[in-house]
Protein backbone atom coordinates (compact mmCIF):
# COMPACT_ATOMS: atom_id res chain seq x y z
CA UNK A 1 0.00 0.00 0.00
CA UNK A 2 1.53 3.39 -0.91
CA UNK A 3 2.14 5.59 2.13
CA UNK A 4 -0.50 8.19 1.16
CA UNK A 5 -3.07 5.50 0.38
CA UNK A 6 -2.94 3.79 3.78
CA UNK A 7 -6.34 4.65 5.27
CA UNK A 8 -8.52 3.59 8.18
CA UNK A 9 -12.11 4.61 8.81
CA UNK A 10 -12.66 7.29 11.45
CA UNK A 11 -15.21 5.07 13.20
CA UNK A 12 -13.12 1.92 13.19
CA UNK A 13 -13.07 0.19 16.58
CA UNK A 14 -9.30 0.73 16.75
CA UNK A 15 -9.67 4.51 16.42
CA UNK A 16 -12.63 4.81 18.79
CA UNK A 17 -11.38 2.54 21.56
CA UNK A 18 -7.66 1.92 21.01
CA UNK A 19 -8.49 -1.68 20.10
CA UNK A 20 -5.23 -2.63 18.41
CA UNK A 21 -1.98 -4.37 19.27
CA UNK A 22 1.39 -3.65 17.74
CA UNK A 23 5.15 -4.07 17.85
CA UNK A 24 8.05 -1.71 17.27
CA UNK A 25 11.10 -3.40 15.72
CA UNK A 26 14.37 -1.93 14.50
CA UNK A 27 16.13 -2.87 11.31
CA UNK A 28 19.83 -1.96 11.37
CA UNK A 29 22.22 -1.45 8.49
CA UNK A 30 25.03 -3.99 8.79
CA UNK A 31 28.07 -4.84 6.63
CA UNK A 32 26.01 -7.72 5.22
CA UNK A 33 22.95 -5.59 4.47
CA UNK A 34 19.82 -4.69 6.46
CA UNK A 35 19.13 -6.89 9.48
CA UNK A 36 16.03 -6.88 11.70
CA UNK A 37 16.78 -7.16 15.41
CA UNK A 38 15.04 -9.95 17.33
CA UNK A 39 12.22 -10.24 14.82
CA UNK A 40 10.85 -13.68 15.92
CA UNK A 41 10.67 -12.54 19.56
CA UNK A 42 8.68 -9.46 18.57
CA UNK A 43 6.29 -11.46 16.42
CA UNK A 44 5.74 -13.96 19.22
CA UNK A 45 4.81 -11.07 21.55
CA UNK A 46 2.45 -9.69 18.90
CA UNK A 47 0.69 -13.03 18.68
CA UNK A 48 0.57 -13.26 22.48
CA UNK A 49 -1.03 -9.81 22.60
CA UNK A 50 -3.69 -11.01 20.15
CA UNK A 51 -4.43 -14.03 22.35
CA UNK A 52 -4.75 -11.90 25.48
CA UNK A 53 -7.18 -9.53 23.74
CA UNK A 54 -9.07 -12.40 22.05
CA UNK A 55 -8.19 -11.23 18.56
CA UNK A 56 -8.51 -14.23 16.18
CA UNK A 57 -5.31 -13.57 14.23
CA UNK A 58 -5.28 -15.75 11.09
CA UNK A 59 -1.60 -15.29 10.21
CA UNK A 60 1.03 -17.66 11.55
CA UNK A 61 4.46 -16.61 12.80
CA UNK A 62 6.27 -17.40 9.54
CA UNK A 63 3.83 -15.30 7.51
CA UNK A 64 4.21 -12.31 9.80
CA UNK A 65 8.00 -12.57 9.83
CA UNK A 66 8.13 -12.69 6.04
CA UNK A 67 5.76 -9.70 5.82
CA UNK A 68 8.13 -7.63 7.99
CA UNK A 69 11.14 -8.62 5.89
CA UNK A 70 9.32 -7.95 2.62
CA UNK A 71 8.10 -4.53 3.75
CA UNK A 72 11.65 -3.40 4.49
CA UNK A 73 12.88 -4.93 1.22
CA UNK A 74 10.20 -3.39 -1.00
CA UNK A 75 10.75 0.06 0.51
CA UNK A 76 14.47 -0.21 -0.23
CA UNK A 77 15.42 0.68 3.35
CA UNK A 78 18.87 0.06 4.83
CA UNK A 79 17.81 0.91 8.37
CA UNK A 80 14.23 1.30 9.49
CA UNK A 81 11.59 1.10 12.16
CA UNK A 82 9.16 -1.75 11.49
CA UNK A 83 5.63 -1.51 12.87
CA UNK A 84 3.37 -4.59 12.56
CA UNK A 85 -0.17 -3.92 13.75
CA UNK A 86 -3.34 -5.95 14.27
CA UNK A 87 -6.50 -3.90 14.72
CA UNK A 88 -10.26 -3.98 14.68
CA UNK A 89 -11.61 -2.07 11.68
CA UNK A 90 -14.96 -0.41 10.93
CA UNK A 91 -18.15 -2.27 11.74
CA UNK A 92 -19.45 -2.73 15.27
CA UNK A 93 -20.38 0.60 16.92
CA UNK A 94 -19.78 -0.61 20.46
CA UNK A 95 -17.04 -2.11 22.58
CA UNK A 96 -17.52 -5.70 21.39
CA UNK A 97 -16.04 -5.98 17.89
CA UNK A 98 -16.14 -9.76 17.35
CA UNK A 99 -18.44 -10.62 14.47
CA UNK A 100 -19.12 -6.96 13.73
CA UNK A 101 -15.74 -5.50 12.79
CA UNK A 102 -13.04 -6.97 10.55
CA UNK A 103 -9.71 -7.85 12.11
CA UNK A 104 -7.05 -6.22 9.94
CA UNK A 105 -3.28 -6.75 9.91
CA UNK A 106 -0.66 -4.34 8.55
CA UNK A 107 3.11 -3.87 8.55
CA UNK A 108 4.65 -0.43 8.04
CA UNK A 109 8.33 0.46 7.79
CA UNK A 110 9.99 3.85 7.72
CA UNK A 111 13.29 5.54 8.62
CA UNK A 112 13.65 6.62 12.26
CA UNK A 113 16.77 7.77 14.05
CA UNK A 114 17.60 7.81 17.76
CA UNK A 115 14.35 8.18 19.71
CA UNK A 116 15.72 10.62 22.30
CA UNK A 117 18.24 12.21 19.95
CA UNK A 118 21.66 11.08 18.73
CA UNK A 119 23.47 12.93 21.54
CA UNK A 120 21.40 11.16 24.19
CA UNK A 121 23.18 7.85 23.59
CA UNK A 122 26.44 9.45 24.72
CA UNK A 123 25.50 12.35 26.98
CA UNK A 124 22.36 10.92 28.57
CA UNK A 125 18.97 12.44 29.34
CA UNK A 126 17.30 14.24 32.22
CA UNK A 127 14.24 12.50 33.64
CA UNK A 128 11.67 13.03 36.36
CA UNK A 129 9.53 10.71 38.43
CA UNK A 130 6.13 11.20 36.88
CA UNK A 131 3.03 12.33 38.73
CA UNK A 132 1.19 9.69 36.69
CA UNK A 133 1.42 6.11 38.00
CA UNK A 134 1.16 2.88 36.08
CA UNK A 135 -2.14 1.04 36.50
CA UNK A 136 -2.51 -1.72 39.07
CA UNK A 137 -2.13 -5.37 38.03
CA UNK A 138 -5.35 -6.85 36.65
CA UNK A 139 -6.42 -3.41 35.44
CA UNK A 140 -4.78 -3.68 32.03
CA UNK A 141 -2.91 -6.76 30.78
CA UNK A 142 0.45 -5.01 30.51
CA UNK A 143 2.18 -7.98 28.89
CA UNK A 144 0.05 -7.23 25.83
CA UNK A 145 1.43 -4.34 23.78
CA UNK A 146 -1.88 -2.64 23.05
CA UNK A 147 -2.44 0.86 21.71
CA UNK A 148 -4.97 1.79 24.37
CA UNK A 149 -2.40 1.26 27.13
CA UNK A 150 -0.29 4.09 25.73
CA UNK A 151 -2.67 6.87 26.75
CA UNK A 152 -0.98 6.57 30.15
CA UNK A 153 2.44 6.78 28.47
CA UNK A 154 1.37 9.89 26.56
CA UNK A 155 0.45 11.60 29.83
CA UNK A 156 3.82 10.65 31.35
CA UNK A 157 5.83 11.84 28.33
CA UNK A 158 3.85 15.06 27.85
CA UNK A 159 4.07 15.98 31.52
CA UNK A 160 7.82 15.34 31.58
CA UNK A 161 8.50 17.53 28.54
CA UNK A 162 6.22 20.29 29.83
CA UNK A 163 8.36 20.40 32.97
CA UNK A 164 11.67 20.56 31.11
CA UNK A 165 12.71 16.88 31.15
CA UNK A 166 13.34 14.43 28.32
CA UNK A 167 11.45 11.53 29.88
CA UNK A 168 9.37 10.40 32.83
CA UNK A 169 9.77 7.38 35.09
CA UNK A 170 6.58 5.73 36.28
CA UNK A 171 5.88 4.31 39.69
CA UNK A 172 3.48 1.45 40.22
CA UNK A 173 0.42 1.76 42.47
CA UNK A 174 2.55 0.61 45.44
CA UNK A 175 4.94 3.55 44.95
CA UNK A 176 7.84 1.47 43.64
CA UNK A 177 9.59 1.97 40.30
CA UNK A 178 7.92 0.42 37.26
CA UNK A 179 9.38 1.69 33.95
CA UNK A 180 9.73 4.73 31.69
CA UNK A 181 6.96 6.08 29.48
CA UNK A 182 7.85 3.47 26.86
CA UNK A 183 11.08 1.87 28.10
CA UNK A 184 12.38 -0.44 30.77
CA UNK A 185 14.84 0.85 33.34
CA UNK A 186 18.12 -0.38 34.83
CA UNK A 187 20.30 0.96 37.62
CA UNK A 188 23.86 0.15 38.65
CA UNK A 189 24.98 0.23 42.27
CA UNK A 190 28.43 -1.05 43.32
CA UNK A 191 28.77 -2.94 40.04
CA UNK A 192 25.42 -4.74 40.42
CA UNK A 193 22.88 -4.30 37.62
CA UNK A 194 19.30 -4.04 38.93
CA UNK A 195 16.01 -3.84 37.06
CA UNK A 196 12.47 -3.63 38.51
CA UNK A 197 10.76 -6.98 38.67
CA UNK A 198 7.88 -7.64 36.26
CA UNK A 199 5.06 -7.13 38.75
CA UNK A 200 2.12 -6.61 36.42
CA UNK A 201 2.78 -2.88 35.89
CA UNK A 202 5.50 -2.99 33.20
CA UNK A 203 6.11 -4.59 29.82
CA UNK A 204 8.47 -7.54 29.49
CA UNK A 205 10.76 -5.72 27.10
CA UNK A 206 12.67 -7.63 24.43
CA UNK A 207 15.54 -5.14 24.70
CA UNK A 208 15.38 -5.59 28.49
CA UNK A 209 15.99 -9.29 27.97
CA UNK A 210 18.87 -8.55 25.57
CA UNK A 211 20.49 -6.20 28.10
CA UNK A 212 20.32 -8.84 30.84
CA UNK A 213 21.80 -11.46 28.50
CA UNK A 214 24.63 -9.16 27.42
CA UNK A 215 25.38 -8.07 31.00
CA UNK A 216 25.70 -11.65 32.23
CA UNK A 217 27.95 -12.44 29.29
CA UNK A 218 30.15 -9.50 30.31
CA UNK A 219 30.42 -10.93 33.82
CA UNK A 220 28.06 -8.37 35.40
CA UNK A 221 25.75 -9.65 38.11
CA UNK A 222 22.10 -8.98 37.27
CA UNK A 223 19.27 -8.80 39.76
CA UNK A 224 15.55 -8.54 39.05
CA UNK A 225 13.93 -7.09 42.18
CA UNK A 226 11.49 -4.49 43.54
CA UNK A 227 13.03 -1.00 43.29
CA UNK A 228 12.00 1.76 45.71
CA UNK A 229 12.01 5.30 44.32
CA UNK A 230 14.94 6.43 46.45
CA UNK A 231 17.26 3.92 44.73
CA UNK A 232 17.05 6.16 41.64
CA UNK A 233 18.72 9.00 43.53
CA UNK A 234 21.44 6.81 45.06
CA UNK A 235 22.35 4.85 41.92
CA UNK A 236 25.86 5.01 40.43
CA UNK A 237 24.39 4.73 36.93
CA UNK A 238 20.94 4.61 35.36
CA UNK A 239 19.74 3.87 31.85
CA UNK A 240 16.59 3.34 29.83
CA UNK A 241 16.26 0.61 27.23
CA UNK A 242 13.80 -0.29 24.52
CA UNK A 243 13.56 -0.80 20.78
CA UNK A 244 13.21 2.93 20.11
CA UNK A 245 15.48 4.13 22.94
CA UNK A 246 18.07 1.35 22.49
CA UNK A 247 20.33 1.88 25.56
CA UNK A 248 20.09 5.51 26.71
CA UNK A 249 21.93 6.76 29.81
CA UNK A 250 20.15 8.89 32.42
CA UNK A 251 22.23 11.79 33.70
CA UNK A 252 19.77 13.18 36.27
CA UNK A 253 16.53 12.31 38.06
CA UNK A 254 14.39 15.14 39.45
CA UNK A 255 17.43 17.45 39.02
CA UNK A 256 19.61 15.11 41.12
CA UNK A 257 22.75 14.15 39.19
CA UNK A 258 23.29 10.44 38.63
CA UNK A 259 26.86 9.36 39.35
CA UNK A 260 29.21 11.65 37.44
CA UNK A 261 26.31 13.11 35.46
CA UNK A 262 26.96 11.22 32.23
CA UNK A 263 27.24 7.77 30.72
CA UNK A 264 28.87 5.45 33.25
CA UNK A 265 31.30 2.61 32.45
CA UNK A 266 28.83 -0.25 32.95
CA UNK A 267 26.19 1.48 30.82
CA UNK A 268 28.78 2.17 28.13
CA UNK A 269 29.97 -1.45 28.07
CA UNK A 270 26.43 -2.80 27.70
CA UNK A 271 25.43 -0.14 25.17
CA UNK A 272 28.54 -0.73 23.08
CA UNK A 273 28.02 -4.50 22.92
CA UNK A 274 24.29 -4.13 22.22
CA UNK A 275 24.81 -1.76 19.29
CA UNK A 276 27.74 -3.76 17.94
CA UNK A 277 25.60 -6.90 17.76
CA UNK A 278 22.61 -5.07 16.26
CA UNK A 279 24.78 -3.33 13.65
CA UNK A 280 26.61 -6.48 12.63
CA UNK A 281 29.93 -5.35 14.11
CA UNK A 282 30.08 -8.19 16.65
CA UNK A 283 29.30 -11.90 16.58
CA UNK A 284 25.59 -12.69 16.77
CA UNK A 285 25.96 -15.42 19.36
CA UNK A 286 22.27 -15.58 20.24
CA UNK A 287 20.83 -15.42 16.73
CA UNK A 288 19.22 -12.01 17.18
CA UNK A 289 19.69 -10.71 13.63
CA UNK A 290 17.33 -11.63 10.78
CA UNK A 291 18.79 -10.61 7.40
CA UNK A 292 16.55 -8.86 4.89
Amino acid sequence: IPWDSAQLHLLSTAVQFGASVFEGIRCYETPDGPSIFRLPEHIRRLRDSCRIYRMPLEHDEATLIEACIETVRRNGLRSAYVRPMVLWGFGAPGLYPVGGSPLESYVASFPWGAYLGAEALEKGVDVCVSAWNRAAPNTFPVQAKAAGHYTNSTLVKTDAIANGFHEGICLGPDGRVSEGSGQNLFLIRDGLLVTPTLDGTSLAGITRDAVMTIARDLGIEVRDQPVPREMLYAADELFLCGTASEVTPIRSVDHIEVGSGGRGPVTEAIQSRFLAIARGEAEDRWGWRTPV
